[in-house]
């Protein structure tokens, strides 16, 4: 039995007839084969590109791809040129065994050659092959960067305190929170998200952010975490490019009077309440009873009161006696006289020291937990 031949059609040689075997939609006429000579002849192992250009932004490091920029996170522009060569190139379908690596060499700051190196199997013959690709990096500067360096801003909040201004805490806390958004929203992919600066005024903090949505998240977030309101209001700043109108929002955040931490005297004859939540209602202990208060919903967090102190103000003195469930004897801290006061249901009678706060309202005993 002999072998069934067929011939090359170009040079005519004499080849093995492999026209029996499934025929390849992906290409059209691959059953009919050439001869070996005839096929390297042609045969391209690898197709690359002459010359990569990468745009970098010089501030932020993004790599500008298509028409987006992307956040990549290298550690230096090699990884990005590898990578960037690794989508470029492409090797010939016919090649089996594949394996391939790559040696950069930086040639200046802003140019890397990468050395590609190929090795493979094409009709049962070992084939290898080396490209050399210079990868020129282009600095600019991205939207984002533009944009922060340019202060430029979508929405404002306002953060204010009713009768008060806003403390170091919650200055600091709401700074936080809009750095906590702002990261958020970046680990998505948002790269229009930046905070383009934080003032502090005589009322308060004034955040200027990047677009309206962050804005609303970060008044949500502060009224959340310390109760108050929010209102907004709208200027109109400019028109895109399609005539659309742009509008600037002002998120005017204004916290509760009082915070946790408070001590308030609110007139009712009940005793001073230590105040526990400001948001919804107010809420709190009093410190002549230990019995739990809450502010009705026509006084929702602002009841009227005199602010007496606050919880750090207060300081540890000696319990002198226990003389019922309804009365102790402290020293007062300030006359070193014997004073007693109301015994709170939170007192500890084998306590030696108590936490006492000294008002004009008298001398009260707190909470340990504040």
């Amino acid at each position: 039995m002999t072998d069934s031949r067929s011939f090359c059609p170009r040079c005519g040689a004499s080849v093995p007839d492999r026209r029996d075997r499934p025929a390849d939609p992906l290409r059209p006429g691959a059953e009919v084969d050439l001869c070996d000579d005839c096929y390297f002849e042609g045969f391209a192992f690898v197709d690359a590109p002459d010359r990569i250009e990468v745009g970098v932004c010089s501030t932020c490091g993004a790599v500008h791809r298509g028409r987006r920029w992307v956040d990549v996170g290298a550690r230096d522009y090699t990884d990005v040129a590898i990578e960037e060569v690794s989508e470029a190139l492409s090797v010939h379908v016919d090649v089996e065994d594949v394996s391939w690596r790559v040696e950069p060499e930086e040639v200046d700051p802003n140019t890397i050659r990468m050395h590609c190196r190929f090795s493979g199997v094409v009709r049962g013959t070992p084939v290898e092959e080396t490209v050399t690709v210079p990868v020129k990096i282009s600095r600019g500067t991205c939207n984002r960067c533009g944009r922060i360096a340019g202060d430029y801003y979508a929405s404002v909040v306002q953060l204010r305190a009713e009768g008060r201004r806003p403390s170091e805490a919650e200055i600091e806390r709401a700074r936080a929170i809009a750095e906590e958004i702002v990261a958020e929203m970046e680990a998505t992919g948002d790269r229009n998200a930046f905070v383009t600066e934080a003032t502090e005024t005589d009322d308060g903090l004034d955040l200027k952010l990047s677009t309206n949505k962050i804005g609303r998240k970060v008044a949500d977030k502060i009224t959340t975490e310390f109760g108050g309101t929010v209102s907004d209001s709208e200027t109109l700043v400019t028109e895109d490019e399609d005539g659309n109108e742009v509008y600037r929002v002002t998120f005017a955040v204004r916290l509760p009077p009082y915070r946790p931490g408070d001590v308030i005297d609110l007139d009712d004859g009940e005793g001073p309440v230590l105040v526990r939540s400001a948001r919804g209602n107010l809420k709190g202990t009093r410190l002549t009873t230990g019995e739990r208060y809450e502010a009705s919903y026509e006084e929702g967090n602002a009841p009227e009161a005199r602010r007496l102190g606050r919880r750090e103000d207060a300081v540890e003195t000696p319990v002198v006696t226990v003389e019922d469930d309804h009365a102790v004897q402290l020293l007062d801290p300030e006359t070193y006289e014997a004073k007693t006061i109301a015994r709170p249901e939170y007192f500890d009678p084998d306590s030696e020291t108590v936490p006492v706060l000294r008002s004009r309202a008298g001398l009260h005993v707190l909470p340990d937990d504040g």
